[in-house]
């Protein structure tokens, strides 16, 4: 008799193991099913990003539909030096034995604004209707500020162009003063303003 309830214990126990280990399996199938449910979903909604389409290939943005304006966008950035040599290139008036850095690094960035779109596998290349840098010493900081406004009257904007300018203009600066010190940092280019598109941007 114990005998024979010790085989019923036994066979319950390995219908109840059968049975976890079943709905387990079950439970893993509806988990993997809604991963790969929610994932179709993922990849048929459009992409965020306007230079990749619905199946995440790059492509250039389409603006034949858009309307012209003028579009405006300013950028800025800097380059900060040691403070003795900060005090060295502003009291020789941004003269080095290269020449001046500031004149060098306004036709650089006007260069570079033309030719965004060389540089920026994406970008619409574009009649510019105004490209103006502008560089201002600023004591508080041992650094110069570079400034760049870019104006076109076309379908799409010129933020890139913006920021190209002020980027090649502050490595420009860079190479005219790095026989001084290599401890010279560029930071802080980013976007400022931007206007005449869908929708405008003023940095906070």
């Amino acid at each position: 008799m114990g005998l024979e309830i010790a085989m019923l214990q036994s066979d319950l126990k390995q219908q109840l193991d059968l049975k976890q280990q079943t709905d387990l399996e079950q439970q893993s199938d509806l988990e993997q099913q809604s991963d790969l449910e929610q994932q179709s979903e993922t990849n048929q909604q459009p992409s965020k990003l306007s230079h990749l389409d619905a199946d995440g290939d790059i492509h250039m943005v389409d603006v034949g539909h858009k309307t012209v304006t003028t579009r405006e966008a300013v950028a800025q950035g800097y380059v900060v030096f040691p403070k003795a040599i900060y005090s060295e290139i502003k009291a020789a008036d941004g003269m080095t034995k290269k020449g001046s850095i500031t004149q060098t690094a306004h036709i650089a960035g006007i260069m570079a604004a033309k030719r965004t779109h060389d540089l920026i596998p994406l970008c619409h290349p574009l009649p510019l209707d105004k490209i103006a840098l502008r560089f201002d010493y600023q004591d508080e900081h041992s650094a110069i500020k570079v400034s760049a406004t870019v104006r076109v009257t076309h379908k799409t904007g010129v933020e890139m162009e913006a920021l190209t300018a002020v980027s090649v203009a502050c490595l420009t600066i860079y190479d005219m003063t790095k026989a001084m010190s290599h401890d010279i940092i560029i930071n802080d280019i980013r976007l400022v303003t931007k206007t005449g598109g869908k929708s405008d941007y003023q940095h906070q």
